[in-house]
């Protein structure tokens, strides 16, 4: 069993426009953009980052924004729901805030003991808030104050058609089991990084997901450095996962396979961080080139990256 994973490190996921989805997490959930850049494979396409101040792995929810991207349709394979932790007593106040600003898809709801607060995102996204006992250190600098405010990723929420495989998976990559409720286990990190629950639901006969806007694309787990990236990425192709090689994404080193439920899984490093190349009281600011893309400033932003106003 593997002891080098911390949690979650991040969740990407895709949409169908750049400037509704900044709105969203900046203004509705209050977030910090914490990164304005593209995709490495599609440089006409944004890749946004939202967090806490520095975007610390655990909190950070990133996004492809595809323009005009068709509605994925929702199924076995993928990350259902995306859960955020806030304080306790606070989804009162969330409930107001969105109620505010017209976000839609509410609804209360209680699981594993804990309350929680389900909303879609622009694009028909599927999350929720779950209040908890949480030390991490919130981000209040888009008017939401630091006692409501979200503390980072609570767990991520799998639909597979057959769990055995992927649970067996998770226990590999550290996770224990730590409750079951009806067809969904509850797996844990112990002494995590607060990011550290995979709720996995086991569904027979529905449909497979399609992959669109609203879409998770991948979820990513956290190590703390290149060093133990690769002893997870010889333990897991030992096991006979088809692991990537390391890849460079500039503010992280990633690996990626397809677990057996489908999902799309990534390890990333906690190092070198989103400050690497903005200091950290501008984070996300100004457009950052990957340096291989760096030639195509002019043409990605007069052509293809819509401008984003704050």
């Amino acid at each position: 069993m593997l002891t080098q994973i911390n949690g979650l490190h991040h969740v990407t996921s895709i949409a169908s426009g750049a400037q509704a989805n900044n709105d969203f997490f900046t203004k509705d959930l209050g977030l910090r953009r914490v990164k304005k850049t593209v995709n490495f494979d599609a440089p006409e396409v944004y890749h946004l980052y939202y967090g806490d101040e520095v975007g610390t792995p655990g909190s950070v929810m990133t996004y492809f924004p595809f323009p005009h991207a068709a509605r994925g349709r929702p199924g076995l394979g993928e990350v259902g729901t995306t859960v955020f932790a806030v304080p306790k007593g606070t989804l009162a106040y969330w409930q107001d805030r969105f109620q505010t600003f017209g976000t839609p898809g509410l609804e209360r709801s209680s699981s594993f003991g804990e309350e929680r607060l389900h909303f879609t995102g622009p694009d028909g996204d599927a999350f929720a808030l779950v209040e908890t006992e949480d030390g991490r250190a919130p981000w209040s600098g888009n008017g939401v104050p630091s006692d409501e405010a979200i503390r980072g990723f609570h767990s991520a929420h799998l639909r597979v058609s057959d769990g055995g495989a992927t649970e067996e998976l998770l226990r590999f990559m550290g996770y224990e089991e730590d409750d079951r409720d009806g067809d969904t286990v509850r797996l844990r990190i112990p002494n995590g990084n607060g990011a550290d629950v995979i709720d996995l639901q086991t569904l027979k006969g529905a449909n497979y997901a399609k992959q669109g806007a609203g879409s998770v694309h991948h979820l990513a787990f956290s190590v703390d450095t290149r060093e133990t990236q690769l002893e997870v990425r010889k333990a897991l192709s030992d096991t006979g996962y088809g692991v990537t090689p390391v890849i460079d994404r500039d503010y992280f080193w990633a690996i990626y396979f397809r677990s057996p439920g489908g999902v799309l899984f990534e390890v990333a490093t906690n190092e070198p961080g989103f400050d690497r190349d903005e200091d950290t009281a501008h984070l996300g600011e100004a457009l950052q080139l990957p340096n291989q893309h760096a030639h195509l400033r002019k043409v990605l932003e007069e052509k293809y990256l819509e401008p984003i106003e704050d």
